[in-house]
């Protein structure tokens, strides 16, 4: 069936492996200089050619690739096959500037599928199970991952996408959903829709499987306490081929990176270096079997750790931390580094739902910054004393977080958008 089922490989010493890794990139290193004239002309300035590369060792000789790249070649010109050979596009949001497009040949669909297929079973999936895909179809990948994910596996798919929330809770009850794949915000949308519905008997999900956007610890389990689920984390990039190029087993400590796709490095953000095993840096992942969009050296902008402690699932993949924040995701507010996540990780300790939105401005050449909370219904019904006075108990244990002030807006409850997909949590008018 689908050649996910190969223990061999996710439980294979690290010397096979790295031998297999050898092999690949050889391969895919003369596959890109022989049909991606945008890397060879990079290559060619830097002075390297596919002699050059004999093994994983000499992968830092290589020039690295960024988003800037991706959009310069857009939209064809790092495609490592011709269109007649390609099936499938997938793309970014093109928020920030051009979309980033990615193509795919079935051989590459076939290896996304089983990527997604090990992180569903890591997840305790079986063909026993009916899997409730609520990420968004299209050119998101994140839908069209799982949904073949969870083919190959065998499990009833059902392909729900995003919204229509009174249309998930029913099919959800109606056929018992058992796993739930969505962005982290929208399964606690989803949990907060089932509370307030009475549901909580009726739902019958044993896990989920949750990615596309930053989330902490802290989420994790007010995810898991209100839907009663264990919750995994997954991750992927559409410049790579979407959710599966990591995720999490029962373990909980790190995503396994399957390694016989993909190669991880950790660098210095600021001078390129590569860094040793257990160091903080930025992620770099170098395509191993990607045929249409074969990237090599990609800098992910993601800063984590990577780790080969022994993992008692039996994996040896590598495991590469939770992203503690992307170096182009960070604000800089009057001169300090701020993560949304930091933010996210107060409100959920001092008990308030993770639905928030910073707004940072700019007057008279001095950042504004402004954190718009959601309140608990109970603070709601309070007096205006008591939700001033929560006011300021927020400011306070924000600033002891960040390091800066930051004005506290509590506002009523559900008057925050929600997110069907990714959620907009910074709204940086500076940038308009």
């Amino acid at each position: 069936m689908a050649n996910y089922y190969q223990p061999e490989i996710e439980t294979m010493p690290y010397e096979q492996l790295r031998q297999l890794q050898n092999e690949r990139l050889l391969k895919q290193v003369q596959h890109v200089w022989d049909n991606v004239p945008y890397y060879r002309q990079k290559m060619e300035e830097k002075g390297v050619t596919p002699a050059d590369i004999q093994s994983v060792d000499d992968l830092h000789k290589l020039p690295f690739l960024t988003k800037a790249d991706l959009r310069d070649a857009y939209p064809y010109g790092l495609m490592g096959k011709p269109k007649s050979e390609c099936v499938r596009i997938h793309s970014t949001s093109g928020t920030t500037g051009k979309r980033v497009m990615a193509f795919y040949t079935q051989h590459d669909i076939d290896l996304w599928e089983d990527c997604c297929a090990r992180a569903i079973v890591a997840a305790g999936g079986t063909k026993e199970d009916v899997l409730h895909v609520s990420y968004g179809y299209g050119l998101f990948t994140g839908g069209m991952g799982l949904h073949g994910g969870g083919h190959k596996v065998g499990c009833l798919t059902l392909p729900m996408s995003s919204g229509n929330t009174d249309r998930q809770l029913q099919f959800m009850e109606d056929l018992g959903s058992t796993i739930l794949c969505c962005t982290p915000s929208y399964a606690q949308y989803l949990a907060e829709s089932i509370h307030e519905r009475g549901l909580q008997d009726k739902i019958h999900l044993k896990a989920g499987i949750f990615g596309a956007e930053a989330w902490s610890e802290d989420m994790r389990r007010d995810i898991e306490n209100r839907l009663g689920i264990k919750a995994y984390d997954i991750f992927g990039l559409t410049e790579l081929s979407g959710p599966g190029v990591s995720f999490e087993c029962e373990e909980q400590t790190g995503m396994h990176i399957n390694e016989d796709h993909f190669i991880a490095e950790i660098i210095d953000p600021d001078t390129g270096e590569v860094l040793p095993l257990g160091s903080k840096g930025e992620l770099v992942f170098t395509s191993l079997t990607k045929e249409a969009f074969p990237l090599l050296r990609y800098r992910t902008r993601d800063i984590c750790m990577l780790s080969r402690e022994k993992c008692s699932c039996g994996r040896t993949f590598v495991k590469m931390a939770k992203p503690m924040g992307r170096s182009d995701d960070m604000l800089i507010i009057r001169g300090v580094n701020v993560f949304p996540s930091q933010i996210e990780t107060v409100l959920l300790q001092k008990g308030y739902p993770a639905n928030y939105q910073i707004i940072v401005d700019r007057v008279n050449n001095t950042d504004t910054f402004e954190v718009m909370v959601e309140m608990n219904p109970e603070l709601f019904s309070d007096s205006l004393a008591k939700i001033t006075s929560a006011e300021k108990e927020l400011v306070s244990a924000l600033k002891a977080m960040l390091g800066i002030s930051a004005k506290v807006k509590l506002v009523a409850p559900k008057s925050i958008t929600r997110s069907e997909g990714k959620a907009v949590r910074v709204i940086d008018k500076r940038k308009i």
